[in-house]
């Protein structure tokens, strides 16, 4: 390809929402252009990335026997509210009307699509197992689109399903995913860990993600700083104090004008982790109380992983008309109504003494003890994990990191054939239905993590197997006609070699040219200039390094295709001890 006929609007000049590299350096490189708020055109040289992104996935879904598909975006609504995520998404969705007035739905993801297709040709524990997959535009009405393409409102996913007979079946489509998928981020030259995490509105256990480090990311991750453990933040865990029983009598104590945890705790004397914190919020028109330790906060992610979306923070005068009293003097003893549901955070211990809200303006009450005078419908994981709280698994601090998300993986279970009726006969001929997985790759978030680990001050260094091309022919002086036939040569060389090769052949300086060949990242670069051309040489450049080397020009070629090979046997070698 040559630059003087090839769409690459680099630039200098950025939005003012542009404040992630990955986001800036696509925009200054030209891989991609904004249409509306979150929304992207890819150009030529990005839309190179994403191809080969696409092609390393396919060949890892298609290595554990994945069949790729193609399912439409737009899907009948009655077919989401028979899974009841019409109304789960509902923040989420495009919606649509056609001329006819029936309702549609623009797809943020395919769990009913591909179950209609499973009930509809799943007959017979001889079709089982099946893993399906495809790679498709994806649509989320994002209200606050952000990062470039990491907070997009059209998109580009793998989703994999798989349909086994049982959980057995199942654990193995799992872990078949897990290796395909740490062997595709490997392939494009991404370090990953893996995090638990949770499956939200999608349904289903076993969830895992895997994730990258980098300032960009929207996800934080536990990690500890000795063991292996890792979690994202919306399922952590860590460890905190425990507390001894006081013998503290149940009674209402005065507490004027004193609302708030700090307020109650300096009144009375006592430290927070005494105090029995109240949030109420309203979950489809039903409250919700939750209890948790006076020192802690609730993560509301982990409040929206089990109860769904549809949740508000309760209004004052509903507060008042369940509990009798004004926010910061509710509890869980004594409440007006029978209807409030509560649950109670784990870091509350069962048979500690604690003080809290006596429902009763201006008062509190001591000697709160769950399981005595307290009986929480459930006790969950609900608390925010804080730097420096000692691991669970080994005791040592850890630490809060923030990574993006490129991947996740979950067991569906019989969610969906439960809901679209997904049947087979078993060798006996009985009716059972079968367990599915999830498991979906996020595309271009792969691209964005690329850039975010593998570019410096000057712009991108793309991993070989990633990048758009692999060499860059780079004429100081394309007026000098012997120089400019040599450079010539040495691009079409590269191409009957199969090396995929720009030349910039434009009318620019010289620093106009290093500048785009460092921006745009090509992993090798082959410098003709005057001096070294008029003693028959050329210069390689390494665009990850820096290095640079000085050859007879007949000895390029061979040289370039012997570094890409390195490259691309060093990813190669990371990849081998995946198992």
């Amino acid at each position: 390809m040559r630059l003087s006929k090839y769409l690459l609007p680099t630039t200098k000049e950025l939005p003012s929402d542009a404040v992630v590299r990955s986001h800036q350096l696509m925009l200054k490189a030209g891989l991609i252009r904004q249409l509306t708020a979150g929304v992207y055109n890819y150009l030529p040289l990005g839309w190179r990335v994403l191809r080969k992104i696409e092609q390393i996935v396919r060949e890892e879904q298609d290595r554990i026997g994945g069949q790729e598909l193609l399912m439409p975006v737009i899907h009948p609504q009655e077919l989401w509210e028979q899974t009841g995520r019409s109304e789960a998404l509902d923040q989420i969705l495009f919606r649509l009307v056609d001329k006819k007035g029936r309702k549609l739905v623009l797809s943020p993801t395919h769990e009913e699509t591909i179950s209609e297709i499973g009930a509809a040709y799943i007959q017979s524990y001889r079709d089982l197992s099946q893993i399906w997959y495809h790679i498709q535009l994806k649509f989320r009405d994002e209200p606050r689109p952000r990062s470039g393409v990491l907070r997009a409102r059209q998109f580009i996913m793998k989703d994999a399903y798989s349909f086994d007979a049982d959980n057995e079946a199942l654990d193995y489509s799992y872990k078949q995913e897990r290796v395909a998928y740490s062997r595709t981020f490997a392939r494009c030259g991404i370090d990953t860990f893996i995090v638990g995490a949770s499956s939200g509105a999608m349904g289903g256990k076993d969830s895992e993600e895997f994730m990258c480090f980098s300032d960009a990311g929207e996800d934080r991750c536990v990690v500890c700083t000795k063991c292996a453990y890792k979690a994202n933040m919306e399922v952590a865990k860590g460890g905190i104090s425990k507390l001894e029983p006081l013998g503290l009598p149940e009674q209402d104590v005065e507490t004027p004008n004193k609302k708030t945890i700090e307020e109650v705790s300096t009144f009375l004397g006592i430290p927070s982790e005494r105090l029995m914190k109240v949030v109420i919020y309203v979950v489809a028109d039903k409250p919700v109380m939750v209890l948790i330790r006076g020192d802690q906060e609730v993560l509301e992610e982990k409040f929206t992983a089990r109860f769904g979306d549809l949740w508000r923070p309760a209004e004052p005068a509903e507060i008042l008309d369940m509990a009798g009293a004004e926010a910061g003097f509710i509890g869980p003893v004594g409440l007006k109504r029978r209807d409030v549901l509560i649950v109670a955070d784990e870091s509350l211990q069962p048979g500690v003494d604690y003080y809290s809200g006596a429902n009763r303006n201006h008062y509190h009450r001591s000697g709160i003890v769950i399981g005595k005078n307290v009986h929480p419908a459930e006790t969950l994981n609900l608390r925010e994990v804080k730097e420096g709280e000692a691991c669970i698994e080994c005791g040592a601090p850890l630490k809060i990191e923030k990574a993006i998300e490129l991947g996740h993986i979950f067991k569906l279970g019989m969610k969906y054939a439960d809901a679209l009726g997904i049947n087979y006969l078993d060798p006996a001929g009985n009716e059972k239905k079968v367990t599915m997985g999830c498991y979906g790759i996020g595309v271009e978030r792969i691209m964005a993590a690329a850039i975010e680990t593998h570019s410096d001050n000057y712009g991108i260094s793309w991993p070989v197997t990633i990048a758009p091309f692999y060499a860059i022919v780079i004429p100081l002086d394309p007026r000098d006609k012997a120089l400019s036939e040599a450079a010539e040569k040495c691009y079409n060389d590269l191409w009957d070699q199969c090396i995929e090769a720009l030349i910039d052949d434009r009318d620019q300086s010289a620093g106009f040219k290093f500048n785009d060949a460092d921006l745009i990242g090509i992993p090798v670069q082959i410098i003709f200039g005057l001096k070294s051309f008029k003693n028959g040489e050329a210069e390689i450049k390494i665009r990850a390094t820096g290095e640079r080397k000085k050859l007879p020009i007949d000895k390029i070629v061979p040289e370039v295709a012997k570094i890409l090979d390195e490259m691309r046997r060093e990813i190669d070698g990371k990849v081998g001890i995946i198992r």
